[in-house]
């Protein structure tokens, strides 16, 4: 899992949120829970002895006090319910007092008597044990003037609520794993999107500049970006059409040029009433016109690559034989730096594309195995099936590709260093135009190497479909 990931991270920060979100409503319901059931007791209480009062103080002076006391233990019977009750005639004697409750959690004699400053008044009695005594204290006024004090209490545990904690702390990890589990679907779907955007970028190259990214109409930050970066592929596409709308007609342009040059120097160079030393420089500059006229074929051909030109003629065809023949042709420039050319092609292999563009390749790359392989070397050229595709291998032992350069040896016009390409002539676009076939033909061109072991040139391409 990729913890520096944008999904990772907004699925951490909402679980995160949520979490102590519910763990403050967890603590905010145990907090009104504990209040509530305390608010409660002290209702309940405070009921009890206005019902006290209003049952039996309100007849004491035709009933007695002595009938107030056993009607009161007999009906609330306090001992047995854990709770405490007593009366007191205010300024005079106590009534009635509760007697031990079965618990035995308090001592009803020791409770000290309060006398509520207004009518009904509430205290509590810290206990030992560590639960709480509430007491509800109403001031009775019976007929004749005389003043009671009715004292209701009940035990109030504080660890009463725990059963909600209990429950709680079980469902805690519960909402947290339906919380990131909720997250990762909720951002999946979110970033959908941008998965559709990034799987349509991957698919966007060179060739396929006119295609755009989805827009998703949301009118929102991803609707926004989707279409910014389309604006930014149609410059791009309006760029890239320039340059090769330029490169095209440079290259077409030059060519008559070229080859009057050409022509002129060849005729300056036949010329013998010439100076040799005249003669000599025709030579030389007929010599660079030929190399220019070379650059400028290549450049001719990546241009009409680009243009779409490798697959107009397209066919069925045998790519070992192909191959065999190649090597049968560059077999005489092979033996000119006494370097021999190894030809694996038995097995057939029909593919489909353009042959001709596709013998291309094949010279290009037994040629740069000739050019960077020394004399005594030798050169193994293998055409096989695997895994569904046709597999052409070119390799040598010749010099090698340095590590760091291996990544662009297939860049237009780049040469690997001063010191190899002083050795051998070259532009840099015999790999660039083997690239640029291999792409026409939905193929993959691949180069491993061991400097001063070898290089090896594998291109991939799909077997014709029966």
């Amino acid at each position: 899992m990729n913890t520096r990931s944008f999904s990772f991270r907004l699925v951490a920060w909402y679980t995160c949120l949520l979490t102590a979100l519910f763990a403050l409503l967890c603590a905010l319901l145990y907090l009104d829970l504990k209040h509530f059931l305390e608010h409660s007791l002290c209702e309940s209480q405070a009921r009890r002895a206005r019902q006290i009062a209003n049952t039996l103080l309100a007849q004491i002076q035709s009933t007695g006090p002595s009938y107030v006391a056993s009607q009161a233990k007999s009906w609330y019977e306090p001992e047995i319910s854990d709770r405490f009750i007593r009366i007191t005639r205010i300024g005079g004697p106590v009534i009635y007092t509760s007697g031990a409750p079965k618990d035995g959690s308090f001592d009803p004699a020791v409770v000290p008597p309060f006398l509520p400053s207004s009518t009904e008044s509430f205290h509590t009695i810290e206990l030992s044990t560590g639960k709480k005594l509430i007491i509800a204290a109403l001031n009775y006024q019976a007929a004749g003037n005389a003043h009671y004090l009715v004292e209701s209490g009940a035990i109030f545990d504080p660890m009463e609520p725990n059963h909600l904690i209990l429950q709680l702390v079980i469902g805690f990890p519960i909402a947290v794993i339906i919380f990131t589990v909720g997250g990762c679907i909720l951002v999946r779907r979110a970033l959908m999107p941008v998965e559709s955007i990034t799987r349509a970028a991957e698919q966007i190259t060179q060739h396929n500049l006119s295609e755009r990214l989805p827009v998703s109409k949301t009118g929102d930050e991803l609707e926004r970006l989707s279409v910014s970066l389309n604006r930014m592929i149609a410059r791009l596409d309006d760029a890239f059409q320039n340059s090769k709308r330029f490169v095209a007609d440079a290259s077409h342009e030059l060519r008559t040029p070229l080859t009057i040059l050409r022509g002129e120097l060849e005729t300056l160079i036949e010329n013998r009433r010439l100076d040799p030393e005249v003669r000599e420089r025709a030579a030389s500059m007929f010599e660079e016109a030929v190399r220019l006229t070379r650059v400028v074929e290549q450049l001719f051909t990546l241009s009409r690559l680009d243009a779409g030109e490798a697959q107009a003629d397209w066919s069925r065809f045998d790519l070992a034989s192909l191959a065999k023949t190649t090597a049968e042709q560059m077999s005489l420039l092979a033996e000119d730096k006494n370097i021999t050319i190894a030809c694996d092609a038995t097995q057939s292999v029909e593919v489909e594309g353009d042959p001709a563009r596709l013998k291309q390749v094949v010279v290009n790359l037994l040629d740069n195995a000739i050019k960077y392989t020394h004399s005594g070397g030798a050169v193994e050229l293998h055409v096989r099936r695997a895994n569904g595709n046709a597999v052409l291998e070119v390799a040598d032992n010749g010099v090698g590709i340095p590590r760091d350069a291996l990544p662009h040896i297939f860049e237009r016009f780049y040469r690997v260093d001063q010191i190899r390409s002083g050795d051998f002539e070259g532009a840099g676009l015999g790999l660039s135009i083997a690239k640029a076939i291999c792409s026409a033909h939905g193929a993959e061109i691949q180069a491993t190497s061991v400097p001063s072991g070898g290089s090896c040139f594998r291109v991939t391409l799909p077997l014709s479909k029966n």
